[in-house]
């Protein structure tokens, strides 16, 4: 469908997001199991039922705006997704595999606030209080997903993984 309005627009998107929201639920769970460190296997499974949450509430606001909730093909998250399983694959050393997962998962985050940045824009946009509040509470909680991550990176994954490669963290 082609979008002819805003709310169009603000429809076809959360479509997108809703379907890459359902690749997560897939992907972390795999994420998980491939995690050495115990904080980033919690970090994963954390937000895997925080991911369940936001669908949920993708699923109000598609009730909110009187439309089917469905999703429509998401193909960055399947690249983003793509890009982690190849993580996964290449062997490396169980710290340096943590600090890669971590630097995959921020990717998926920074492409969630990306688009939920969006949407709550257009809903804002489009006068749709009640769908932008829904969204902004997903937005805030992306953006607190992505500040534990880095701080899990910065305080403990990256220097274990800075270590087992050898070196001295700095």
């Amino acid at each position: 469908m082609a979008a002819k309005t805003m709310q169009d627009l603000l429809i076809e998107e959360l479509r997108d997001i809703y379907h890459a929201e359902r690749q997560l639920t897939k992907a972390l769970p795999k994420l998980a199991k491939a995690a050495h460190s115990e904080q980033l296997r919690t970090a994963f499974e954390s937000h895997l039922e925080e991911t369940r949450g936001q669908i949920e509430r993708l699923e109000q606001v598609f009730d909110e705006l009187d439309t089917r909730t469905r999703g429509k093909h998401c193909d960055a998250m399947e690249g983003l997704i793509s890009e982690a399983r190849e993580i996964m694959e290449m062997g490396l050393a169980p710290e340096v595999q943590d600090a890669a997962l971590i630097a995959a998962a921020q990717k998926v985050e920074h492409y969630e606030i990306a688009s939920y940045g969006t949407v709550h824009a257009y809903a804002t946009a489009c006068g749709l209080t009640k769908v932008a509040e829904l969204l902004e509470q997903t937005l805030n909680e992306e953006k607190e997903t992505d500040k534990k991550l880095n701080m899990l990176a910065i305080n403990d994954v990256n220097k274990k993984a800075i270590q087992a490669s050898g070196k001295k963290a700095a």
